[in-house]
């Protein structure tokens, strides 16, 4: 491997929008993320929607229109 042109590979602190942090090696030493272990819907078994500019009631009232 050619020297000199790989990034340095340090302890990272990654937080997420949930609060939760933990420790980890990346090539940043600070890293935020929207989602983890701790609050994804499949290793919790709840789901969470996050709803965007009111896209999930827009798509309830299509579907109810149509389902009755």
């Amino acid at each position: 491997m050619k020297k000199g042109i790989h990034p340095e590979y340090m302890s990272a602190k990654v937080t997420c929008s949930c609060g939760h942090t933990f420790e980890t090696k990346a090539t940043q030493s600070d890293v935020h993320t929207d989602i983890c272990s701790v609050c994804h819907p499949f290793y919790t078994g709840k789901q969470r929607l996050v709803d965007t500019a009111g896209r999930v009631e827009r798509f309830k009232q299509k579907y109810e229109k149509i389902s009755s």
